[in-house]
């Protein structure tokens, strides 16, 4: 079953560039990426899902209710972190929890006190004395609460040190295991690849691809570096597949997209002194995506 349903999805600003025709669905259970660079509408999609702002055209659904039709409804079991969170600055940092809590009709302060136990973060405190990335530990915890089935994250790392993004990541894939639903939203490749299971990238506000991020890998280039005992004919991997060929005295580099027992063949036919097969990142996926489409 799909938890979120985007159809056609488009809202336009006057002459400046929204988004356009955005589709893709979330299978329930899934942790399923949504990556862009800033400004490719990323947010905006999540606020139009979300009702936050309405769309132009196009229609949204979440637990296969409609989005605008169904908002107060679907709400109750939504957990939402905006990329920016804004406060009441001279609350205290329980007080706005508990104010949170008190829309859910059920009591949320064993949870609180867990979350806050996880993410370090201090219940005593003034909002208006946090630094940006406690205030983000505090959208953390408002958004979880709850405990909902669904969990929207814009951009939510930002303002987190290692330490502290580790730590939301493994209460992110344990809230995952309970049965949440996750959409991720990021520009920050790595933290897709660890966590989702599909990805849908998006570039100036259209969709370029929704992907399995196995097949993301699979169906792009491997890396290669062979040393070899003596230095190379320039052509001697000229082949088709081969791409952006690089000579450093014995060190060959080189990119390659196809029947891999092939290059291997050729591989073994001269003397190497060692071999390198990398995947590639994310990073060069999604520029080869870019490029792809420019």
């Amino acid at each position: 079953m799909n938890v979120i349903e985007i159809k056609n999805l488009t809202k336009t600003y006057g002459t400046s560039r929204g988004i356009s025709d955005i589709s893709f669905n979330v299978e329930e259970g899934e942790i399923f990426g949504f990556i862009g660079p800033n400004g490719a509408g990323k947010s905006t999609t999540i606020r139009t899902l979300l009702s936050l702002i309405y769309p132009t055209s196009g229609s949204a659904t979440i637990f296969g209710k409609d989005s605008v039709q169904f908002t107060p409804e679907i709400k109750k079991e939504i957990g939402y972190l905006p990329s920016e969170v804004f406060y009441y600055d001279n609350m205290k940092v329980k007080d706005l929890l508990n104010y949170s809590a008190s829309f859910y009709k059920k009591d949320c302060s064993k949870r609180i006190k867990e979350l806050a136990e996880i993410m370090d973060l201090d219940l005593t405190k003034k909002i208006d004395d946090l630094s940006l990335g406690n205030k983000k530990k505090v959208g953390i915890v408002q958004g979880l609460l709850h405990e909902p089935k669904l969990i929207i994250l814009d951009e939510p790392t930002s303002g987190l040190d290692p330490l502290m993004q580790q730590k939301f990541f493994e209460l992110l894939e344990e809230e995952n295991r309970k049965g949440a639903t996750i959409l991720f939203s990021s520009h920050i490749l790595t933290e897709v690849q660890r966590l989702c299971n599909r990805v849908a990238i998006i570039k100036e506000g259209k969709i370029v691809t929704v992907e399995k991020i196995s097949t993301l890998k699979e169906n792009t280039y491997k890396k290669f570096k062979v040393e070899t005992k003596s230095v190379l004919d320039p052509n001697y991997f000229n082949l088709t597949g081969v791409n952006k060929l690089e000579f450093k005295g014995n060190l060959t580099s080189f990119l390659f997209k196809g029947n891999i027992n092939e290059i291997m063949r050729k591989i073994a036919d001269v003397e190497i002194t060692n071999l390198w097969i990398e995947e590639p990142d994310l990073e060069e996926i999604f520029m080869h995506y870019y490029e792809k489409e420019a």
